[in-house]
């Protein structure tokens, strides 16, 4: 099955080729043969029932610094008439640009798969989706208010502050128990952001590791556990953590089969769902990572896993 693929992403020249997992995923379908463009977000434009993008067709991609990525001359594309799968990979912030995409993306489902399915991804921002699963989950607050954060504060000792649409781990901050700082981080908070934000208890096991586990079309395919570096709470990759090969616990096999179907379900391909302690903190559905890692150490290929998982889709459609 050859394939022409629209990745909206964002640019080719910034990208970290060493552990990039769109970068893994494209280089991926150009050795089965799949056409590719790319396109960012913001080129997008809905005219007269039709949403089209001024994309660039790759011609070369490889791990070669400094010349990484060859392209043509741009073409304006039909994501409806003119491709058969567009693949939505820019990073967060998820704002009201994110959601407008996935507004516009959702028009062309008809004809084109989209890769996560953009209603399920507007539905399901990392920090709420998981409320769903609510019992797998440290004790969590959503308010703007400083007098929930203090009782939660006082009842739990030690809490995370984080934003509830923040990626790769900024803005997030730990309040110990005798820290005075929780009225000024509330106020912070309340002038940058509209939106609540999510107070979690403290888990001290985090310096133990963040398991990024990834599951495909609801299937477990690998993780990593991510370790912050010195006198850092945070293990995100992007905020100088270190990835370790790991293997799940029985609870994190738990976790993973009651999301995995709904993942499937909902058409949400490629996730990445975020594990410390036993508890279930995060499940990233807007540009999931970790795969480049995750391949490193088992020996696996999971960017032919998500090209399999969405041919399947594509021939039972």
């Amino acid at each position: 099955m050859t394939l022409a693929v629209a990745v909206q992403m964002d640019p080719l020249e910034t990208i970290n080729i060493a552990g990039d997992s769109t970068f893994a995923i494209m280089l991926g379908a150009l050795e089965r043969g799949h056409k590719l463009w790319h396109y960012q977000a913001g080129d997008l434009c809905y005219r007269d029932g039709r949403v089209m993008a001024p994309a660039r067709p790759i011609l070369k991609l490889q791990r070669v610094a400094g010349d990484h990525f060859a392209v043509g001359e741009v073409e304006v594309i039909d994501l409806a008439d003119d491709v058969d799968v567009v693949l939505m990979r820019q990073d967060p912030p998820f704002d009201l640009a994110y959601i407008t995409a996935t507004h516009l993306l959702e028009r062309i489902q008809h004809k084109t798969l989209v890769v996560n399915d953009p209603a399920s991804v507007r539905n399901a921002p990392e920090k709420l989706f998981v409320l769903d699963y609510a019992r797998f989950m440290p004790p969590t607050m959503i308010t703007r208010r400083l007098e929930d954060a203090r009782a939660f504060h006082a009842e739990h000792g030690e809490v995370v502050v984080k934003p509830l649409y923040g990626n790769a781990g900024s803005a997030v901050f730990h309040v110990g128990r005798n820290d005075a700082n929780l009225a000024a981080l509330t106020e912070l908070f309340g002038q940058v952001w509209r939106e609540p934000f999510m107070v979690q208890a403290f888990l001290p096991d985090v310096s133990k590791g963040d398991k990024r586990i990834v599951l495909v079309d609801g299937k477990v395919t690998g993780a990593i556990n991510r370790l912050p570096k010195a006198g850092e709470i945070r293990s995100n990759l992007a905020a100088g953590g270190r990835a370790d090969a790991t293997e799940l616990t029985a609870r994190e096999e738990e976790i993973c089969a009651a999301l995995g179907p709904d993942l499937a379900a909902r058409g949400l391909i490629f996730v990445g769902i975020d594990v410390i302690a036993g508890h279930l903190t995060e499940i990233n559905v807007t540009s999931p990572t970790g795969i480049v890692a995750i391949d490193r150490f088992n020996g696996t290929d999971t960017p032919a896993l998500i090209l399999d998982a969405i041919e399947a889709r594509l021939r039972a459609r």
